[in-house]
């Protein structure tokens, strides 16, 4: 508990100084003011973040985290639990989506295991296991209290890791087969919206498989009765060892000046047990795309945040998360090398 406290206090609001500074010099550059959208405003947050406007992005790292989940017996998703097991060693090896697109942006990848269901140590992957799995939560808390609070601090300690090894752009990922179920529990609970409105079809589950997760999903918020205003709570009731540790790793970049760039649906209930752990730290956080899961919308609201992308994606693993890693680097090369307005003549 004390590595979370102590983060929590390290998080301190973006610098409105350089925020402004950078504001002044776009509205200098050789174009209508405010006409580049979203591109302004992450060069804009990026100076709050660095506490400057003249800033490198590079390296940049993407955190995978894998878990399993109990609920998975419940029958809420369509494929095996191996999955989770055969998948994460994949994001080292760079040949799974996410492994692929970070070789493609250049970008390195940590994978962690903070719950797969197996003995045996991973290949390539970070050992923080908690246990094999959480427990089923239509049965009862997901974890423990004490579980949920390591859950955060080992997204923390990777996070801020990655940062002393000089990592400048976080972006995080997951893997965890069923993760889908306790991300809309997790979402409903904060939203204090029916199960139904959050829940989809994640790897492919029929309409009538939607229903079965949505009434699972029901119950296991009737039963462990999640305390919305307390966000460890919520955690460890209906939560994964995944999402806390992602809503750690937020944290942690937070604490450290660095931008964490979210992925989607799962990353964004992470998301949103890090504003209710910290409000501060959302000033840190870069939403990248709306997820084809429809509690995205639900989330991002929560979130006050609109995503960049639309691509109808819900792979996970941070697959889309990478893909703004192009985008900030294209904002700060704007901001850098667009003439002025008395330059140019315009």
């Amino acid at each position: 508990m004390r590595l979370l406290e102590e983060t929590l206090q390290q998080i301190e609001p973006l610098n409105m100084e350089t925020i402004n500074f950078a504001k002044r010099k776009l509205d200098l550059l050789s174009k209508p003011i405010g006409s580049l959208g979203k591109l302004e405003d992450l060069c804009m947050q990026l100076a709050g973040i660095y506490e400057t406007i003249e800033f490198d992005l590079e390296p940049k790292v993407v955190i995978g985290f894998a878990g399993d989940h109990g609920v998975y017996e419940e029958g809420v998703a369509r494929d095996p639990q191996w999955i989770t097991k055969a998948q994460i060693p994949n994001f080292a090896k760079g040949v799974c989506a996410v492994g692929t697109l970070a070789r493609f942006m250049k970008a390195d990848i940590v994978a962690v295991d903070v719950g797969v269901k197996c003995e045996e140590a991973l290949e390539g992957v970070l050992d923080y296991k908690i246990r094999q799995g959480t427990s089923n939560m239509a049965k009862g808390p997901a974890m423990t209290r004490e579980e949920a609070i390591r859950s955060l601090e080992i997204g923390i300690e990777v996070a801020k890791k990655t940062v002393e090894k000089g990592y400048k752009v976080l972006a995080i990922g997951e893997m965890g087969i069923a993760n889908t179920t306790p991300t809309s529990a997790i979402i409903s609970v904060f939203a204090a919206c029916e199960p139904k409105e959050v829940t989809g079809k994640g790897a492919g589950l029929s309409p009538e498989g939607i229903l079965h997760k949505v009434e699972v999903i029901k119950k296991a918020i009737e039963l462990n009765k999640p305390n919305k205003s307390d966000a460890i709570d919520v955690l460890s009731k209906v939560g994964g060892f995944e999402i806390g540790a992602m809503a750690g790793a937020i944290l942690g970049a937070a604490a450290m000046r660095r931008p964490v760039v979210l992925d989607g649906f799962i990353s964004y209930a992470a998301a949103i047990l890090a504003k209710n752990l910290c409000e501060t730290a959302t000033s840190y956080m870069i939403p990248s795309h709306y997820s084809a899961e429809p509690g995205t919308v639900k989330a991002t609201e929560l979130l006050g945040m609109e995503p960049m992308l639309h691509l109808d994606m819900r792979l996970g693993e941070g697959s889309g998360g990478i893909l703004v890693f192009q985008l900030l680097e294209a904002a700060n090369y704007l901001f850098n090398h667009m003439a002025t307005r008395e330059d140019s003549g315009c």
